[in-house]
């Protein structure tokens, strides 16, 4: 019988909440400069204060999966190894004219390996980033996040196969590069611009105008970086997709993340003991 692929991590009752808190405290993270002014607790203390809540909540999906049985130790493997390999790649875009070489796997990975598997690879994999070219700092959550959501929405995309599935997950891929320097933008704004800019975060301002000035903000710093990230990921995907998907579902297939384990009794081999 061939095995269901299904996802690397099941989302049992127990890691769907943890997951869900996270995605909305990460969504609290980047979206505090609507809510909080600058010089008040929120804006000094909030980036050493997410950076140690995300990475404990990051730390209890993990857990909590183990605890459920939802990640299985091939999962884990899996996991590691995926993590180590956009640690890897990271590098060798390094974000040069907006290229970055780490979306892909978390596109790829999140499609076949379901939204739980490309939430934790997303965070997994930047902390490792991190660690490796010595990145830590008030960004790295936020990044951490950012790709959180890459991997994880890549899970929830629908279903296609064939080439109709690669020009999906490219379409995909480079809207996800707009989305991720959108986001990222958001940890810095505040801080940033003399507050007589036009474009300049003012507490106190209306939302629709306070949102003016940050899309005004995003496309007149960012656009041509974003743009350039949205492009390696299209290519990427659209070039090496096929060939990662095949190897991707491959692994699946063999790893069986998801079989139940049975123990058979053994059979009688018929011949008669001396």
């Amino acid at each position: 019988m061939t095995a269901s692929l299904g996802s690397a991590i099941r989302l049992g009752p127990r890691a769907a909440v943890v997951i869900a808190l996270s995605a909305f405290l990460g969504i609290i993270a980047f979206f505090w400069p609507f809510v909080v002014a600058p010089g008040k607790f929120g804006s000094n203390y909030a980036p050493p204060l997410i950076f140690g809540v995300l990475l404990v909540l990051v730390l209890c999906v993990v857990l909590s999966e183990i605890a459920e049985g939802g990640i299985s130790s091939k999962a884990l493997a899996m996991l590691g190894v995926l993590s180590a390999v956009n640690a890897a790649l990271r590098p060798l875009g390094a974000g040069t004219a907006g290229v970055e070489t780490v979306f892909f796997v978390l596109v790829l990975a999140g499609r076949v390996y379901g939204p739980g598997f490309g939430f934790t690879l997303g965070c997994t994999s930047l902390f490792a980033s991190a660690l490796i070219t010595g990145g830590v700092g008030p960004w790295m959550p936020y990044q951490m996040f950012g790709c959180a959501f890459v991997g994880m929405l890549a899970g929830f995309l629908p279903r296609a196969t064939g080439r109709r599935e690669v020009l999906l997950l490219a379409g995909y891929g480079s809207l996800s590069g707009y989305l991720f320097g959108f986001l990222l933008n958001l940890s810095f704004w505040p801080f940033s611009l003399d507050p007589n800019s036009s474009i300049a975060y003012l507490p106190g301002l209306p939302f629709t105008e306070q949102w003016h000035r940050y899309v005004a903000f995003d496309l007149a710093t960012s656009l041509g970086w974003d743009t350039g990230r949205a492009v390696t990921n299209f290519v990427c995907v659209l070039l090496a997709g096929p060939a990662v998907l095949t190897t991707f579902r491959r692994a699946a297939r063999r790893a069986r993340f998801q079989a139940p384990i049975r123990f058979a009794a053994p059979e009688n081999s018929g011949v008669e003991p001396r």
